[in-house]
């Protein structure tokens, strides 16, 4: 019997605990924290065994196959010795799709691969496909392999994720943009991130595809000099298209092999250039799934966007308080300030990851009436941001942040919590930070 380990009792942990069970390997799962207690009953009830608070050497060092969490990073000790041993180490993402014939749709990029995954994921549900989201998103990929039969998935793919895979090969990939972010998981080194971004598509063949952004020089220069095999079917705002996805008078185009479908971009209910650029990426998708143009537009007119992703929770006194946690880099709060079209209070600020703020001061200084830094060490933005603005305060506390910004903003005024940084330093996720910012509003 094979022995498969399994380090992390996360989602993707647990996940995979199942699938390997099933498929009879002896299986043992490994956590350096605490189990969470739902995780726990899983692997009880199951017979699965396990340990938490320690990873045990003896009981891993004897694995035929491992499977990391995308949270543990290559560098720690225990996993270099797995290597060193010729221990196969792989993701969650790469072990399940070794067990289901679907076809697979992955998406990967620096920011917007949550709203397209839904967005594409809603406009299949409604052609009635029997399709499954998983990856970054909802119940693992494992676990959903599992319990269900699904013939299609959508999978949002971390970079942290295609770092673990040997074979996984998606008929259709996606990348929606690179900008630097995690690189303190990359040596710092911005190629190493974009080459771990690109290997969603490294097992794809001429028979698969590869849909990307056009405008991003990042993505067109990597694709001059490291070719894929795949059929390339790019999106762009401003170029002319042949084959993929371009924008004419307010109308996505959507090319493939001379059969065209249009879509007025007055469908799209989220605003911002970003969000047309998702929009086209889902569409294209849907186009070679051979999709009703009428299940498209209305897939689209329906779907609301991602919790914590520029989601309006509540207009006070005309004060609109905009929640954009899911921002946790600089692209992604530029695309936030950038759809403000009103004087903005701004609430930013966490565990910065070699940010560099320059991007944004065109829109500090055209949009922003006041900033909050809201971090346990707030030094850096003091000294970008502090010349920039009139008002500029720092807390560590949601609540307190709130109550600032409901005395600094005015009616027709926005609120705007997006942060450009990760969570980890005042709160558990960008979830929970999120959920703190609406229930401080709601407070008000």
């Amino acid at each position: 019997m094979n022995r498969l380990v399994i380090l992390g009792a996360g989602e993707s942990g647990i996940g995979t605990a199942l699938l390997g069970k099933e498929k009879g390997y002896e299986v043992f799962v490994s956590d350096i924290g605490k189990i969470k207690q739902k995780y726990k009953d899983v692997l009880l009830n199951n017979e699965i065994e396990w340990e938490e608070q320690q990873h045990s050497e003896d009981k891993i060092l004897n694995a035929d196959l491992v499977m990391k969490s995308p949270g543990i990073p290559d560098k720690v000790a225990l996993v270099q010795k797995l290597i060193a041993n010729n221990i196969l180490v792989v993701s969650e993402i790469e072990f399940a799709s070794k067990f289901t014939k679907a076809n697979l749709i992955g998406i990967t990029g620096t920011n917007g691969k949550t709203t397209t995954t839904m967005m594409l994921y809603q406009i299949l549900k409604n052609a009635n496909l029997n399709i499954g989201m998983a990856g970054n998103i909802g119940d693992s990929f494992a676990k959903q392999v599992v319990q269900h039969n699904f013939e299609h998935y959508v999978l949002e793919l971390s970079s942290f994720q295609l770092d673990g895979i040997e074979s996984f090969k998606p008929h259709i990939a996606i990348i929606t943009n690179i900008t630097p972010d995690h690189l303190d998981r990359y040596d710092y080194k911005f190629e190493n991130y974009i080459a771990s971004k690109f290997r969603i598509a490294m097992n794809q063949t001429k028979d698969d595809y590869l849909i990307y952004d056009a405008d991003d020089d990042v993505i067109v220069n990597h694709l001059k000099t490291n070719p894929v095999q795949s059929t390339l079917l790019p999106f762009s705002l401003t170029k002319k298209i042949e084959n993929g996805a371009s924008l004419e008078k307010n109308n996505i185009k959507i090319t493939i092999a001379n059969n065209q479908i249009i879509m007025p971009t007055a469908n799209l209910i989220l605003e911002g250039k970003h969000n047309i650029k998702n929009a086209m990426a889902a569409l294209t998708v849907a186009h070679l799934l051979k999709i009703r143009k009428h299940t498209i537009r209305e897939s689209l007119e329906n779907f609301q966007g991602a919790e914590h992703r520029l989601e309006q929770v509540l207009c006070i006194n005309k004060v609109q308080y905009i929640n954009d946690s899911k921002a946790t880099n600089i692209n992604a709060t530029y695309y936030a300030l950038e759809c403000m079209d009103a004087p903005t209070v701004w609430i930013v600020g966490g565990e910065d990851k070699g940010n560099n703020y320059k991007a944004l001061f065109p829109f500090v200084n055209e949009k922003v009436k006041a900033i909050i830094c809201l971090g346990v060490d707030n030094k850096k933005l003091l000294e970008t941001f502090g010349n920039m603005v009139d008002i500029i305060v720092e807390t560590q506390f949601m609540s307190e942040a709130i109550k600032i910004a409901y005395k600094i903003a005015e009616a027709g005024d926005n609120v705007l919590l997006s942060p450009a940084c990760a969570s980890f330093d005042l709160f558990e996720d960008y979830e929970d930070r999120g959920r703190q910012f609406k229930e401080a509003v709601r407070n008000l």
